[in-house]
């Protein structure tokens, strides 16, 4: 038997407690063996527990504890690390300097050309670099991949992709001039960008109208909506994020076809679960699945789906409730370990989260010059 890999995480936050630790736990190819938490362990923890998320060597008291990067990365047991920190590409250096394996928390870093660095830098000393875009293995979005793939809906000719969040309290506090690595677009957009460009490729243009909704005149988009334009595909992508937006459960998915249309409303339920019990292994078999209640609705010229579709009469349309594809962020590691030993191909590519980089770069000059910006 192949002794599991030893994951090396940095930071001890929100990012490692909600979105890594709950689906690296239940892999059995898989290890937590060192933490870098800056913050020392506090002296008695029932007496003083440790603030807000806690500290590892309480939650993993047999795993290793580094308060330095040199120490963390001088490690030579650390074979993976998993960068959840807010700053990266330094982090990225060292650990790929150090030859880890690195898995490295959206949105990668903050340019399309430091990405390209890193990911050469990979490619010289021959270890795997990916960005954790988990959201490809959302419910709705693996449902949608699903459909897409089957030829349900025919050629797609316009997809509009929403990931809508009223009122986030973390933007109260963004300035107002502009920097890259700021705003709506490098936080909530990371996620949508990667699935236009997982599914769909490269666009041949970018449009974009980046607004300021929080009440502020600022430079830092808080609502943004993102045209790809494919020209050879006679295919329109709108991406769209909206802290304005008042509905019980938020559109997802608007997609159109020669065959058909599929429209979403409502989220994938793995994020609430890990949020409510953090640090806990996501090992429920239900953890992933939807409610039926916010099942999208899949309409077609041809029956697809003889369960779940009927014919409505008046249209001559088939019409039903098409059954969401279980969640699966355990996927996503299940996949990386495959791919460092070699026998899959890696899921989540870092040239592509360098080109959802580049998006957002001709997204604010678009916006800046008010006109459609060829691909380049």
């Amino acid at each position: 038997m192949t002794a599991p890999i030893k994951v090396g995480i940095i930071g001890y936050g929100f990012s490692t407690k909600c979105f890594h630790l709950p689906f690296i736990l239940p892999n059995p190819e898989l290890e937590v063996y060192a933490f870098l938490q800056r913050a020392p362990p506090p002296e008695d923890a029932t007496v003083a527990p440790p603030k807000v998320w806690g500290h590892c060597t309480i939650d993993f008291p047999e795993a290793r504890h580094y308060m330095t990067a040199d120490t963390f990365f001088a490690d030579d047991q650390i074979e993976l690390v998993i960068v959840c920190t807010h700053s990266h590409e330094e982090l990225i250096e060292k650990a790929l300097l150090a030859r880890k394996h690195v898995v490295v928390e959206k949105p990668f870093v903050n340019t399309s050309a430091d990405a390209e660095r890193l990911i050469a830098l990979a490619n010289e000393k021959g270890r795997l670099l990916t960005v954790f875009q988990n959201r490809r293995l959302d419910s709705d979005f693996r449902t949608l991949d699903y459909l897409v793939q089957q030829g349900a809906l025919g050629t797609v000719l316009e997809a509009d992709i929403h990931f809508d969040f009223p009122s986030p309290s973390w933007v109260t506090g963004w300035g107002k001039e502009y920097t890259p690595g700021q705003g709506m677009a490098f936080a909530l957009g990371t996620h949508t960008i990667d699935q236009a460009l997982y599914l769909f490729g490269r666009p041949a243009s970018v449009t974009a109208f980046l607004r300021s909704n929080r009440g502020a005149e600022s430079d830092i988009d808080d609502t943004f909506t993102i045209i790809l334009q494919y020209a050879e595909k006679n295919l329109l992508v709108t991406i769209k994020t909206a802290i304005v937006t008042h509905m019980k459960d938020q559109l997802r998915f608007f997609v159109r076809g020669t065959g058909g249309t599929y429209l979403k409303f409502g989220t994938c339920p793995q994020e609430a679960k890990a949020m409510a019990a953090p640090g806990e292994p996501a090992a429920a078999p239900d953890f992933g699945l939807e409610d039926a209640n916010i099942w999208g609705t899949l309409t077609t010229t041809t029956k697809f789906d003889s369960d779940s579709q009927t014919l409505d009469e008046q249209s001559g349309l088939y019409v039903g409730k098409y059954p969401s594809l279980p969640g699966w962020y355990r996927g996503y590691y299940e996949n990386v370990v495959a791919a460092i030993r070699e026998s899959a191909d890696l899921f989540v590519k870092p040239e592509t989260a360098r080109d959802g980089l580049r998006v957002i770069e001709l997204a604010r000059k678009s916006h800046e010059e008010g006109r459609a910006i060829a691909w380049s």
